[in-house]
């Protein structure tokens, strides 16, 4: 199942997406403010949701988060991102199999969420257009959704 783009997300990759397009070597140095916009971050949690993951090495489940609050939980998440204050938690150490018969290891919600905004404000149209992702592979993290 698919999540339908918001229009403010799909303005951002269209714009991103023309940039590289345009200048095929362009390097984007100025992305981090898009990563922790709450558009971005509340589409990237419903992929993470709709993925049905498990909890992560906090123990946190979806059910959890529900409960407690996802506008409040997504709100502290960027403050976090926003004010640089957010760490990751360690990866746990169960590897999930992926279809491609390689495996990865387990996060938790908050980092699958996490790294999937820059999936989510980067990654569609930058693979669509086959230009590589303004992301180098050393700012890539390992347990997306």
């Amino acid at each position: 199942m698919s999540l339908p783009t918001l229009p403010k997300v799909q303005k951002l990759q269209d714009t991103l997406h023309a940039k590289a397009k345009e200048s095929p070597n362009i390097r984007f140095y100025a992305l981090y403010d898009k990563i922790y916009r709450e558009d971005v971050l509340w589409v990237a949690y419903r992929r993470c949701l709709i993925n049905k993951g498990a909890a992560g090495v906090d123990g946190q489940t979806f059910e959890e988060i529900e409960k407690y609050g996802v506008k409040k939980w997504l709100g502290e998440l960027t403050e976090e991102l926003r004010t640089k204050t957010y760490r990751p938690q360690p990866v746990r150490r169960v590897f999930i199999p992926k279809p491609d018969g390689k495996q990865s290891p387990r996060t938790d919600i908050r980092g699958r969420s996490a790294t999937g905004t820059t999936r989510v404000s980067t990654e569609p149209k930058c693979l669509e257009c086959g230009t590589p992702s303004p992301l180098t592979s050393e700012h890539r993290t390992y347990g997306g959704y």
